[in-house]
Order: C-alpha cells, then structure tokens, then sequence
C-alpha cells in the first residue's frame, strides 16, 4: 500500500494516509518519489481551503524520483505544454494554459474517494502517476534533495529573472520578498550578470541568506529614492507591488512573482508608468519550458554556478510536512525537503 500527504477538508491539517494507485494509461508513467520539496504553494493550498480544488487533495509538486519502467531519474514538472493551445501554435508554449496531465489515479485507501493531485503533482507520495512529459530527466550525479528544487521554486525564481523579464549584464535588479522563491530570483540575476542586486525583507535572517546567495546588497525597507532596471516581487500583495512599480527607472520592468490572493488589487501611479515607459509582467511559474530549462538548471548546479545545496535547509519523514509548513510560515528555513 502506498502512502500519500492529503488535505481532506478545509481547515483540517494535512496527515499521511494509504492511498492505491490505477495503472497508468497511455502517454502516463508511475514515478516513485524519492524527495520532495515542502514549497510555500502547498501551503497556499491549506491556507485558501483548496485553492479551488476537490478535496481531498494530495499536496506536494517540488518533487524528484524514477520512473519506474525504466529507472530513469526525473524531476517532476507541472507544467509542461500541452503543444496544441494559442500560445503552443503561436510558438509561445511558455506560456500555454493547459499543461499536460495525467488522469487522476490516486484514490484514499479508507473510502475508495478521487484524489486530486496539487499542481498535476501530488507528490508527497510513495508513488505518483503523472504525464510522461512531465517525468524530466536528470543526471543521477546531482543529489535527490538538490535536484527536487527545480521543479517549482528554483525554475520559478531563476525563469523570473531569465524568461520572464530576461535580466541583461550590468543591470540593476531589486527582490522583494526573499523566501526560497526569492533567493532563486537572487541566483538568476546573479547568473544572468546583474551589476546590482538589492534583496529586500523585514527577516535579517533572509537578508543573510540572500548575500549568501549573490545579493550585492541588503534592505529591510524599500527605498523610496532608488530606481531600477528590474523589480521582482516575490510576495505578490499589493503594497509591494505597488512599491515594485514605483522603484522603476526609465524602461524598467516590474514582475510579479509570488501567488496573490483572490480579491486583492493593487493601485499603480499611471503618470509614472507612462514617463518611464515603465512595464508590468507575471511570472508564472518562471515561465518554465521544462525540458529544456530543467536540464539547464541541473547542468548549472552541477558546474557549481546554482547553489542548490545551499537552500536545503533540513531533510524530513513525510509525516513531518505539518512541521515545515510551521517552520516555512515562522522563516526559519529556506526549503524543508521531505527524503522517502
């Protein structure tokens, strides 16, 4: 019997329970879960009471294993594109709407009831059936805590500064909000040749990390009299997009990040926006391309230019994933990563 991390009801915590698998069907593979990481979307998930999902729900998405068929190491990708969509036709598949998935086969143990898989994942699980191509190969070499974080906060943080709003040598970039998320935008600044790299957030602890991890220099506070070529905000509330915006030089590009909550709405001075030729972009998920950046990313970390072992904060069992979400809300840490 499998095991799996699963939010039955709103407001109840997440525990480990048995779970069955169904074959998988054509264009699907069984992955057994070897880590995963405990990323801030999961918990979202608890704390929007499903983030619009059917519960129960299997939490979990960061994750690496092998594929069971063929002993192929992977990481997991929730969302590669599905080829056929606007944007896949137009040449644009980072940015399709409708990733690949696999039919729901995971099924509670207790009553037989459909579980619902977080981000096309699930992944805090003995096993996942997933789309064949969200199972990325990745050379063995790099380790299963390391090679976890591409799957959602590293891709989505260095994609921000590579993909989404391509970051040039010799710019000037600010990070507000410096969560795992935020330490990745640090890192793709860094890899893309930012001169400057200002991370911003209230924990000194955070400020610590992010120079660790390329930040030129630190803030607790926005600065109200600095511009920027680059404005990432890995928070996504309004007051710090709002900041975001209004830190922009000439030509600058401000990029949302983090997951904003349903409802909130930011206000921006127009005059502003317009003198400067100012632009707003999102970043969905570092806009990956997953089987080409993912690779990307491993081969990076391998050479040593990603520090990926270095945002690994602790390893865990899977039934301490209520403790990491703590851990995660408290700061304490930068990535909890659940070893099966």
């Amino acid at each position: 019997m499998d095991r799996a991390v699963l939010l039955n009801a709103p407001g109840e915590a997440a525990r480990v329970e048995e779970v069955t698998l169904e074959e998988p069907g054509p264009g699907e593979v069984v992955v057994r879960v070897l880590a995963v990481g405990v990323c801030h979307s999961d918990l979202f998930v608890k704390e929007t009471e499903g983030w619009g999902m059917r519960f129960p729900i299997a939490l979990g998405h960061e994750g690496c294993g092998v594929v069971e068929s063929t002993g192929q190491r992977v990481v997991l990708a929730w969302r590669s594109p599905c080829g056929a969509c606007p944007a896949c036709e137009r040449g644009m598949p980072r940015l399709c709407p409708r990733p690949q998935r696999a039919r729901r086969r995971m099924r509670r143990a207790s009553d037989g009831a459909v579980v619902t898989p977080t981000l096309l994942c699930g992944c805090f699980a003995d096993r996942v059936v997933v789309h064949a191509d969200q199972a990325i190969p990745v050379p063995e070499e790099l380790p299963v805590e390391e090679a976890c974080l591409i799957g959602c906060a590293v891709a989505t943080g260095v994609g921000a500064a590579l993909n989404t709003s391509p970051v040039w040598a010799g710019a000037r970039v600010a990070v507000i909000g410096c969560g795992g998320v935020g330490l990745s935008i640090v890192q793709g600044a860094r890899l893309a040749g930012a001169a400057e790299i200002l991370a911003i957030d209230r924990e000194p602890r955070k400020l610590e990390w992010a120079t660790r991890f390329g930040a030129t220099e630190t803030d607790s506070e926005v600065p109200c009299d600095r511009r920027f070529d680059f404005v990432f905000d890995a928070v996504a509330v309004p007051e710090t997009l709002e900041q975001a915006a209004a830190m922009l030089d000439h030509a600058g590009i401000a990029t949302m990040v983090g997951l904003p909550r349903e409802g909130t709405i930011a206000a921006f001075g127009l005059k502003h926006l317009f003198d400067a030729r100012a632009q707003l972009r999102v970043s969905h998920g570092g806009d990956m391309l997953p089987a080409e950046d993912i690779p990307r990313l491993a081969t990076a970390a391998l050479e040593g230019r990603l520090d990926l072992a270095g945002m690994v904060s602790r390893v865990i069992a899977l039934d301490e994933v209520e403790d990491a979400f703590s851990a995660m809300a408290a700061g304490d840490v930068i990535r909890s990563v659940v070893r099966l």
